[in-house]
């Protein structure tokens, strides 16, 4: 080790050597900290149109994009899972997205007795509030939904969407509200024993999405574009053990104010209940209906 006199280590040569040292220090902290904010992404397969990028951060964002040559985009996880929670932060399409759907879900695949849990974001046309679906498919049986119009501008910024899906019931949150929990009874169908596989997507929902389909996409608009970032999960992998935290979510329930949050979004935002859709039933509506 060879070792500079003092009168150089102070010398204007060693001092500007010291501030690139600084800057590099600085500057591999950065990419340390975006590399780590980024690994999510690892844990996911990609269809179609999917770029990922980073925010002013340096976190790692996924944008989802749809054009009338690129077909549906999305990704999907590399592992399967029984029960878990599940979040990611989504920015949803500016201006008139009519037509378009954008999704976070869970599915065992794609059979006739397939599990499902769904938040499905149906768009809008310009001015009219984007429309959040949640559904549950048990056995391959659907018909589930909640409608509820969104009470933010989720296309002006990011927002929190989470599934919690564990033996007892699942729920489905907005940022910090709770606005769904679909209840597990004995004799009814229920989602726990097909191992299910994370995906997000966007697609041409023309068919469906907006005023039941009354609204096309208009593809004047394109290219649609969907951002997500800030995945998280804390589940029991198939196969595996329940990763560090399932603690907290494996036998969670609302409490009080929680299931006033719920009423409170039921009340006010509300678009559609299947269990107030007795045309849909005409044998009777379903038996969880009477039980909630």
């Amino acid at each position: 080790i060879y070792f500079l006199p003092s009168t150089l280590s102070s010398s204007p040569t060693m001092a500007m050597a010291r501030r690139s040292l600084a800057v590099l220090a600085v500057v591999l902290a950065i990419l340390q900290a975006a590399s780590a904010k980024s690994s999510w992404l690892r844990q996911f397969t990609t269809d179609g149109a999917a770029r990922p990028g980073y925010d002013a951060s340096g976190q790692q964002v996924v944008m989802l994009n749809l054009d009338p040559s690129s077909g549906p985009a999305g990704f999907n996880s590399k592992e399967q899972y029984l029960y878990g929670e599940f979040s990611i932060e989504m920015k949803l399409i500016r201006g008139n997205s009519a037509g378009t759907v954008s999704c976070f879900y869970l599915s065992s695949g794609d059979g006739d007795g397939h599990d499902e849990i769904d938040m499905e974001f149906m768009g809008n046309s310009s001015g009219q509030p984007v429309v959040l679906n949640t559904n549950v498919w048990a056995n391959g049986d659907g018909k589930k939904e909640h409608q509820f119009d969104l009470w933010f501008d989720p296309s002006a910024d990011y927002h929190t969407y989470t599934i919690i899906w564990n033996p007892e019931n699942i729920l489905f949150k907005v940022d910090n509200l709770f606005i769904r929990s679909f209840k597990r009874y004995a004799d009814l169908a229920y989602p726990s024993s097909k191992p299910m596989t994370l995906h997000a997507t966007l697609w041409d929902g023309s068919y469906w999405a907006t005023e039941k389909g009354k609204v096309p996409i208009d593809w004047s608009n394109a290219p649609f574009v969907v951002t997500y970032r800030d995945y998280y999960a804390s589940a029991c992998v198939s196969g595996g053990a329940c990763r560090a935290g399932s603690d907290g979510w494996m036998h969670k329930t609302l409490d009080g104010a929680e299931w006033g949050t719920v009423r409170w979004a039921e009340r006010n935002f509300m678009r559609y209940n299947y269990c107030q859709d007795a045309w849909r039933f005409p044998q009777g509506l379903p038996a969880e209906c009477s039980r909630n």
